[in-house]
């Protein structure tokens, strides 16, 4: 295993889909899961996403069959890990009020464990998380595994490899990966330099494609454009240090081995990536502005119907010909919490201030929508077709209000004359 030297990688394709690969031949059994001797002398290992008596269409499982099975390790001591969380307290820090953040300042010397910085988590149901994460350093002898939740890294800045136990997968910005709960990984940049990007983090149900309703089959994420990894595994292996995230504390353990070490697996529990930039948008044809859910690209569910423990929702390019109809996102307040970050270009609600790396919260109720340069402009506009191009913004969304981590209050960028940016609204009325 190795980092490709170019973009050309081979996938599997199809979300959820069953997947069996190799990376040696002959490396997967035939006919059975774990027969009495493996092939090549491998360890047949089963890797479990979700619990035994699920139902089939959401049982998560994959066999894995590696060098050395995972039970050769050894014991498990304290990672200090001062800036990620993914539970924080009500302690009454964070007012009903937005927030938004410039960029983060680029990290001294650092990997990805350690340049990952929480800007708010709930514990609500399941539970999330959003962090951000800048680093400059590969983990080259070094590896993570999340045992809390699933991750979905959005690069913003620099294109980076995951190195996974199922192979690997290059994630460039505009795109989204997402690791399962348990994986073992390592993240690299793909050229030297800074990487910058999103990360969230879901503790409850895995992330799926939502439903369409009354969409129908075809639309919005399609699921033959997700890639899965074939296998693959690092053929030189020595002395590694394994870090865990095991109920929100982190621990490591200093190993002989790589944990890369899987030469064949079949199964419908890895990792996967996904290209923003196909998804088939959906939107009015007629008048007024449809509900953003139609933007959604997965969702972790809830036992109540309709309601996400966490969605994944982009703004994309996309033609609005809504007539006599306000095109930019409406004023709004939202018993769903919304944290969003943006990718590239200018999100068309927002004229300044709100820049690509950045990111804003509206928790429960709290007000939001165009700025004030917005609306006035957007009211006086010519009523044709209109092409929102060059941008991409996203939305991490929850049934649970986010909490603010001390990090944000009091280290990252705060932008506190975001309130300004309405102040413009002025009584106008005319009765």
């Amino acid at each position: 295993m190795a980092n490709p030297t170019n973009s050309m990688l081979n996938y599997l394709t199809g979300f959820g889909s069953y997947f069996e690969t190799e990376a040696v031949k002959g490396a997967l059994p035939q006919g059975k899961n774990s027969p009495q001797k493996a092939p090549l002398d491998l360890y047949p290992e089963q890797l479990s996403g979700s619990a035994f008596t699920m139902r089939r269409s959401e049982n998560l499982r994959t066999w894995l069959y590696r060098r050395q099975p995972s039970v050769v390790q050894n014991f498990f001591s304290s990672y200090p890990q001062k800036y990620w969380t993914s539970v924080i307290a009500d302690n009454g820090q964070t007012p009903p009020m937005p927030f938004r953040w410039m960029p983060l300042e680029a990290p001294k010397a650092c990997d990805f464990v350690d340049g990952v910085r929480t800007m708010a988590a709930n514990s609500g149901h399941e539970g999330s998380a959003v962090h951000h994460y800048t680093f400059n350093q590969p983990m080259t002898d070094k590896y993570f595994y999340n045992a809390d939740g699933e991750l979905i890294f959005l690069p913003q800045e620099g294109s980076i490899i995951l190195a996974t136990e199922m192979g690997l997968l290059r994630v460039d910005p505009l795109e989204v990966a997402v690791i399962p709960r348990g994986v073992k990984f390592k993240v690299s940049g793909f050229a030297k330099g800074l990487c910058r990007g999103y990360l969230g983090e879901n503790l409850g149900a895995p992330m799926r494609l939502p439903e369409l309703g009354p969409i129908g089959s075809n639309g919005l994420a399609n699921p033959r454009d997700f890639q899965y990894p074939v296998a693959d595994f690092e053929r030189v292996s020595g002395p590694s240090t394994v870090i865990c995230k095991f109920q929100n504390r982190f621990w490591k353990s200093d190993e002989d081995h790589s944990p890369l070490n899987v030469v064949a697996w079949h199964g419908n529990y890895a990792p996967y990536k996904y290209d923003l930039n196909k998804f088939n948008t959906m939107g009015t044809i007629s008048y007024d502005h449809p509900d953003p859910s139609i933007f959604t690209v997965l969702t972790s569910p809830t036992a109540v119907p309709g309601r996400a423990n966490m969605d994944f929702v982009i703004f994309p390019p996309r033609w609005l010909v809504g007539e006599d109809t306000f095109r930019p996102p409406y004023f709004h307040r939202n018993v769903m919490s919304e944290y969003m970050g943006l990718l590239k270009g200018v999100y068309d609600a927002k004229k300044d201030g709100f820049v690509p790396g950045g990111a804003s919260l509206h928790n429960c109720m709290v007000p939001h929508g165009p700025d004030a340069e917005t609306f006035k402009k957007e009211i006086k506009r010519e009523e044709k077709p209109q092409k929102v191009s060059g941008n991409m913004a996203f939305m991490f969304e929850s049934s649970s209000v986010y909490q603010v981590s001390s990090f944000a209050l009091k280290e990252a960028p705060l932008d506190k004359n975001y309130l300004k940016c309405w102040q413009g609204l002025k009584d106008q009325f005319k009765g």
